[in-house]
């Protein structure tokens, strides 16, 4: 008889790290074995780590206000406020690939680091670029983060580790450059199409302009060349000191935005209004279409990126990404890159799949963030909500593009910086912020994110015990020693330490926990590229979640499983008759069948464990 040992080696070395034993270090292979074995690795073979470089590490302060002069509302940098620039640079993201990578993470994503409006915002309401995503120049590296050729070097530095890159990139809007001359009377209050057609001023009743335009759902070039006069809504206007402050040169065409004011996030006005003020690009445009696949081509030609994360992609026509998707993986793949990974952001925060998928399946965009798991392991991992509320979400994976396949190489988070942290969320649902219980229930949805199906993605920051105060900027703490206030006065989870502190402790329990998470997925084909099959749950109360994951080419299976409850359990488990045995991978798994069909599991309050099953050949 011929039994399946799922890395068994590995898996072995990877039960006793998680048993309490530090994650093993081991030396750097060859860098051309590094490379080739990166370009192989699949997309759902991939740990991300996702980082704000403004917020992790300055290695230069001499780029910390961008080379501008002046006082903090013309270069951005106010380290005080949350709201500004702090200091972190590629310098010093490159100088922390030792500590990012200790985590077995083999893929880093940042936040969007192309230049930036250093400042905008309403008198007594500004705030900085430091986030990246108010884009004046898509062409160069923001000032304050470095420059390309630093950029280069950091590619460079983590592609020789074997770690990809992926980049944020935006092609939804710009920095707020454009103004209305009616915008101060109407609040920006978004204008239809409707009711502000395209081919009169101001309304239906206005002067006849644009004419021959025969609407934006008509592609042909010549079509929209007659689209002139951009004043159908608004009468859009730009500042002479920032007339030619975009670059590419032609974004600086105000006939190539949308111009309607406003979004209110549903409708029409989601797709073609001004998101918080910032410059809707009208991406129906084939000018438009050509210029950002010129834009992010030459990022992978020039700098060899893996990966793309797409800001705001539901707020694009579907039409957009039937061109750029394409376009972009064809010059990866002319490149030499493989598997590159591209995925949208597709805000909502439901425990469900249903968006994600509708979008996916429209626009052709391969994956999405995974939304709905950040919301469903939030609720089970808390108390909130029962297992069953996970259980439903992972049997709606056949919905997807593709099928529950296209699942698996669906980014999975916990919390983020727009939302806010993980250990937050389990805070205000579970009612509790006691110590050891809240640092539990953080390990136990970590355990979720890497055991479950999904391509696990850390914020950076979780693994150091970081918990907001909120969202958006209350979410963006420094890595760094931070002077920010309404950071340092936060109680951080499993360590003494706060924000005012560098907070980079390789034997913190929840850095020491992804490490071995990571090994353990990395030692388990089924935890990375098996389906899901769910074998029990709990279905009105916290308690017992068993999913099987089975690798359908190698045939490995894992049992994983996970106690939301506050007491011990211990329950029988259906499993496939295939299996003949059981091998410990991560925590407290039987040691071999209770019957042919089934084992008999027992967890510990808040415990989670995945379990080796062995099979006939």
């Amino acid at each position: 008889m011929m039994r399946i040992f799922a890395g068994m080696a590995a898996a072995l070395c990877a039960s006793t790290a998680l048993a309490g034993g530090p994650v093993a270090q081991t030396a750097a292979p060859d860098a051309v074995q590094t490379v080739t074995a990166m370009a192989d690795r699949q997309l759902e073979d991939e740990i991300i780590y996702f980082v704000l470089p403004d917020r992790f590490e300055n290695g230069d302060p001499k780029n910390d206000r961008g080379g501008i002069k002046g006082g903090p509302l013309q270069h951005g940098f106010d380290p005080a406020h949350k709201g500004f620039y702090h200091g972190g640079d590629i310098k010093g993201l490159t100088a922390k690939l030792d500590y990012i990578q200790g985590m077995g993470v083999t893929a880093i994503w940042f936040a969007p680091i192309f230049k930036n409006k250093p400042v905008q915002g309403k008198p007594g309401e500004e705030s900085a670029g430091y986030h990246g995503y108010w884009v004046t120049d898509f062409t160069q590296v923001d000032p304050h983060f470095g420059t390309n050729d630093e950029f280069k070097a950091f590619v460079d530095a983590a592609h020789a580790r074997g770690m990809k890159v992926y980049m944020d990139i935006i092609t939804n809007h710009t920095a707020d450059v454009i103004d209305y001359v009616e915008g101060a009377a109407t609040g920006y209050a978004y204008r239809s199409k409707g009711d502000y057609p395209f081919s009169r001023k101001g309304g239906p009743d206005g002067a006849i302009i644009n004419e021959g335009f025969a609407g934006d759902d008509n592609a042909d070039p010549a079509n929209w060349a007659r689209l002139t006069d951009p004043a159908f809504a608004y009468t859009p206007f730009v500042r002479e000191a920032e007339k030619n402050v975009k670059v590419p040169a032609w974004l600086n065409d105000i006939t190539l935005y949308h111009n309607r004011g406003d979004s209110h996030w549903v409708g029409e006005s989601s797709v073609y209004g001004d998101f918080v003020g910032l410059d809707d690009l009208a991406t129906e445009n084939p000018r438009v279409v050509a210029g950002m696949i010129a834009i992010f081509g030459s990022w992978i030609d020039d700098f060899g990126i893996d990966g793309f994360r797409i800001d705001t992609a539901k707020h694009v026509n579907p039409e957009f990404w039937q061109a750029f998707v394409p376009a972009m993986l064809a010059r990866a793949e002319a490149r030499g890159i493989g598997h590159f990974h591209i995925f949208g952001e597709i805000a909502f925060e439901e425990p469900t799949a249903t968006l994600a998928a509708q979008v996916m399946a429209e626009s052709g965009l391969p994956y999405a963030l995974d939304m709905g798991f950040a919301k469903a392991a939030q609720m089970v991992a808390s108390g909130k909500s029962p297992p069953r509320l996970m259980a439903e979400f992972l049997q709606q994976d056949a919905i997807y593009p593709g099928g529950a396949t296209t699942a698996l190489g669906l980014p999975t988070f916990l919390g983020n910086h727009d939302f806010g942290r993980f250990s937050m969320f389990v805070r205000e649902m579970s009612g509790s912020d006691e110590p050891d219980t809240l640092l539990s229930r953080v390990k136990l949805g970590h355990a979720m994110m890497f055991l479950l199906r999904g391509v696990p993605t850390v914020y950076y920051g979780d693994e150091q015990g970081f918990i907001s105060d909120g969202n958006d900027q209350l979410a963006r703490e420094d890595m760094f020693p931070s002077v920010t206030a309404v950071y340092n006065d936060n109680k951080l989870i499993g360590t003494d330490a706060t924000t005012a502190q560098s907070n980079f402790d390789t034997a913190h329990p929840l850095y020491r926990l992804i490490g071995d998470l990571s090994a353990a997925r990395t030692a388990s084909l089924a935890l990375r590229r098996g389906l899901s099959t769910v074998r029990a749950f709990e279905e009105s109360a916290p308690g017992l979640l068993a999913v099987e994951r089975h690798d359908p080419e190698s045939g490995q299976r894992v049992l994983t499983l996970f106690n939301t409850g506050e007491t011990p359990l211990s329950r029988n488990v259906e499993v496939s008759y295939r299996a003949v045995g059981v091998t410990p991978l991560v925590g407290p798994c039987p040691s071999a069948l209770a019957a042919p069909g089934a084992v008999t599991i027992t967890l510990p309050a808040f415990g989670f464990a995945a379990c080796i099953l062995e099979t006939e050949d």
